[in-house]
C-alpha cells in the first residue's frame, strides 16, 4: 500500500468547557475508559460508541451509544454529538471512519488505521520508510494458499506464521520450525491470508511511544522496554535499562519518520526488536494509545491519553519529559484466582498499595478471566532498581511469578 504524507495544516482548536466540546471515541475497553478520564479532567466530554453495554469506557463516558462499529444510525448518532473522533482499538471499520470524516475531525485517519490493520501492508509500509530510516522489518513472506508455502525460502525458517489481520496478545501466531509444521500451521488458520516472518536472535523488544499533531508537531516518549508471557505483555520498565543512545536515537528517529510520513495524527506506539547483534528491526504499530504506554500516566508530565485528547483537540502536544523511573506490571484475570484452581478472590490490592510507588489502575471489567486484561500497576521510583524490586515484591504478593530482572 502506497501512502503520501499529508502537508502540515494550522490547527483550529476544539476547546473545552464549551457546549460544542464532545469528542467521540470508537470502542469501549480499557484504553476507551483512560481516554475519557483524561478527557473529563481537562473539561471535555466524551461520547462513546461501543455495542457491549456496561463496558469499561461507558461506565466513565457523558453518553454511550450502544451500537456496533458499522452500525449507520449509531455512527451518525456519534457524528451528531462529537466534533472530533478517535478509536482505541485498531480493528474498527475503516469505512466507518470514513463515514464520520464526512462530518467530523477524525484521528488517525481511516488511510493510517488501514496500514495497521494489516500486517503485510504494514511490512511494505516500513520497509519503504526503511529506506530513509535503514531500520526493516523482519524477513518475510505472504502466504494465501499452500503453494506458497511451497515457495517459501529455506531463509525464513524457522519462523512465526501470523495471520494478516485480527491478531493480538499473540493469538493469531503459531511458531513453525520447518516447512511440514508451516504447511499443518497454515491449514490450521481456516484460509485467512497469513504472513511468515523469520525468527530473529531477539536479546529484548522497545516500544517507541510518539504523537503528531494536525500542523505537524510531533513528540517522542522515552523508550520503553517490554518483557511477554504466553504473548501478552507482562511488564514495561521505562526508561529502558538496556538501549544504548545510538539504538534509542535510531529507534526514535525511525518512529518520528513513520508517523510524518503517515501523514498521522495522534498517538502511534511501534515496537521494535532488539537483535542480539545490536540491530534494530522495527515489528509492527498500533494506531492509539498503547499497553506498554500506561506508565506514562504516573511518570510523564503528559500521559499518553492526554496527548491523545491533545492531538484529536487540535491542541499544542505536551511535554513528554519522565520524571520517575517506572515499572508497570500488567494485572490478568489470573491473579483473582486461587492457584490453579476454580476458586475466585479478591486480591490483597490493601498489602500492594503499602508498596511505596504503586499506582493500582483497574478497568472496570466485572468478570475476571484468565488472560484478560483487568488492569495494571505502575512502581514508580527514584531509581530504576527501587521501582523493580517494588514490582517483584507486587507480584510475591499476587502470586505471579515474578520476573527475572537482568
Amino acid at each position: 500500500m502506497t501512502t503520501h504524507p499529508k502537508p502540515a495544516q494550522p490547527r483550529q482548536p476544539l476547546l473545552p468547557n464549551t457546549p460544542a466540546s464532545c469528542l467521540g471515541i470508537m470502542g469501549g475497553g480499557q484504553l476507551g475508559r483512560m481516554f475519557a478520564q483524561a478527557a473529563q479532567a481537562m473539561g471535555y466530554q466524551v461520547a462513546v460508541l461501543e455495542p457491549e453495554a456496561g463496558c469499561p469506557a461507558a461506565q466513565v463516558a457523558d453518553q454511550h451509544i450502544q451500537a456496533g462499529y458499522e452500525n449507520h444510525p449509531g455512527l451518525m448518532a456519534l457524528a451528531k454529538v462529537s466534533k472530533a473522533v478517535t478509536t482505541e482499538f485498531e480493528n474498527v471499520p475503516a469505512e466507518s471512519l470514513k463515514l464520520l470524516a464526512q462530518t467530523s475531525f477524525v484521528a488517525p485517519a481511516a488511510a493510517c488505521v488501514s496500514i495497521a490493520q494489516d500486517r503485510l501492508a504494514e511490512k511494505h509500509f516500513f520497509t519503504r520508510c526503511g529506506a530513509t530510516t535503514h531500520v526493516y522489518p523482519a524477513p518475510h513472506w505472504g502466504i494465501t494458499s499452500q503453494d506458497d508455502v511451497a515457495k517459501v525460502s529455506d531463509d525464513l525458517l524457522p519462523g512465526i506464521l501470523k495471520t494478516v489481520r485480527m491478531g493480538y496478545d499473540g493469538k493469531g501466531q503459531v511458531r513453525v520450525r520447518d516447512r511440514a509444521e508451516l504447511a499443518t500451521a497454515f491449514a490450521g488458520m481456516n484460509g485467512q491470508v497469513c504472513v511468515l516472518e523469520k525468527m530473529l536472535p531477539l536479546a529484548y523488544e522497545v516500544s517507541v511511544l510518539v504523537a503528531r499533531g494536525v500542523d505537524g508537531e510531533a513528540v517522542v516518549y522515552p523508550i520503553a522496554e517490554n518483557v511477554h508471557r504466553d504473548g501478552i505483555l507482562f511488564t514495561t520498565i521505562a526508561p529502558s535499562i538496556h538501549v544504548t543512545d545510538a539504538v534509542a536515537s535510531k529507534a526514535q528517529a525511525a518512529a518520528l519518520h513513520i508517523i510524518a510520513e503517515m501523514g498521522y495524527v495522534g498517538v502511534l506506539c511501534i515496537e521494535f526488536f532488539v537483535l542480539k547483534d545490536g540491530s534494530l528491526v522495527v515489528n509492527e504499530m498500533a494506531p492509539r494509545p498503547h499497553n506498554s504506554g500506561h506508565y506514562t500516566i504516573d511518570a510523564c508530565i503528559t500521559s499518553q491519553f492526554q496527548q491523545q485528547v491533545r492531538a484529536l483537540a487540535q491542541l499544542p502536544l505536551g511535554d513528554v519529559r519522565q520524571h520517575s523511573a517506572a515499572a508497570m506490571l500488567n494485572l490478568l484475570g489470573d491473579v483473582w484466582y486461587e492457584g490453579n484452581t476454580d476458586t475466585m478472590r479478591e486480591p490483597a490490592w490493601d498489602q500492594v498499595l503499602a508498596i511505596p510507588g504503586a499506582h493500582l489502575h483497574l478497568y472496570g471489567k466485572v468478570e475476571a478471566r484468565r488472560a484478560r486484561k483487568m488492569g495494571h500497576i505502575t512502581f514508580v521510583a527514584m531509581t530504576m532498581p527501587a521501582a523493580q524490586a517494588n514490582l517483584s515484591k507486587a507480584c510475591a504478593i499476587l502470586g505471579i511469578a515474578a520476573p527475572e530482572w537482568a
